[in-house]
């Protein structure tokens, strides 16, 4: 390959991550690929040269996002109280994901057996010096993973993504899910 292919690759890599930037957010998950090929001035066999699947596309788009949930959750592990920090974090994840269309998608994603989900990995990762120190500090169930979790959130959102104002709508139900059903006694 040389160097001017390479440049042009390179230029096509960030067009069509640029595009799918735009589309997923007025589109989410579900933004088409033909669209994005074509905005970016691209043939569809070149956005998946770049992107082989509709999921990597979607974890390189949304991967600055993911990096910031990351960050906060290592800013939150030195917190006072363990509870308190796990559930300001699970917070940033409702509100990321109800801001960023396709977030709650991503990490909702398995994954393939080969390439695995890099967002949810990274989430999990980060999150789980967090949920560690809440079990620990007998804040949270022994066997209550990151996973669920993450699962439980994109869920909430899920359902609320819909309503007229998803904001209020998926913080009640988080807020819900962590206090339970039962009337404060």
């Amino acid at each position: 390959m040389t160097d001017r292919q390479r440049a042009d690759a390179r230029r096509n890599h960030e067009r069509i991550l640029a595009v799918a930037e735009q589309e997923v957010a007025v589109h989410g998950a579900g933004a088409s690929l033909e669209q994005i090929a074509r905005v970016a001035g691209v043939g569809s066999a070149t956005v998946r040269r770049h992107f082989p699947t509709r999921q990597a596309l979607l974890e390189a788009v949304l991967w600055q996002r993911i990096e910031v949930l990351c960050e906060r959750a290592r800013e939150q592990a030195g917190a006072a109280d363990g509870r308190e920090a796990l559930l300001a974090w699970l917070g940033d994840v409702v509100t990321y994901c109800v801001a960023a269309k396709g977030l709650a998608t991503a990490l909702a994603f398995e994954g393939d057996p080969v390439q695995g989900n890099s967002c949810a990995a990274a989430i999990e990762e980060a999150a789980e010096p967090l949920l560690r120190r809440a079990i620990a500090d007998g804040a949270v169930a022994a066997d209550v993973t990151v996973v669920e979790l993450v699962t439980l959130i994109v869920g909430i959102v899920t359902v609320t993504e819909h309503h007229r104002d998803p904001g209020p709508a998926a913080e009640r139900l988080f807020a819900l899910t962590v206090a339970g059903i039962s009337p404060v006694r």
